[in-house]
């Protein structure tokens, strides 16, 4: 699996959720927080993105937005 970079912001129900089913499932990620570093919000508008979290590969073979435990499985394979 390539790497996973996890998008998420401050006070985001979705986003800890999702941190915390990825750590329950020791998928390991690199997670980019948009309120701590905002030079990633443009690049996510750029690719269509209007909400976090976002999960992305570093292939780009998967997406996912929001909390999406369904697919998010297909990542603790």
């Amino acid at each position: 699996m390539s790497t996973i970079t996890l998008y998420t912001k401050n006070n985001c129900p979705q986003c800890t959720m999702t941190k915390k089913f990825l750590a329950d499932k020791e998928v390991a990620f690199n997670e980019i927080n948009i309120d701590s570093k905002p030079e990633y919000i443009d690049d996510l508008k750029a690719k269509g993105f209007r909400s976090v979290p976002v999960i992305t590969t570093e292939d780009a073979r998967v997406t996912i937005v929001g909390f999406r435990p369904d697919q998010l499985r297909t990542l603790a394979v």
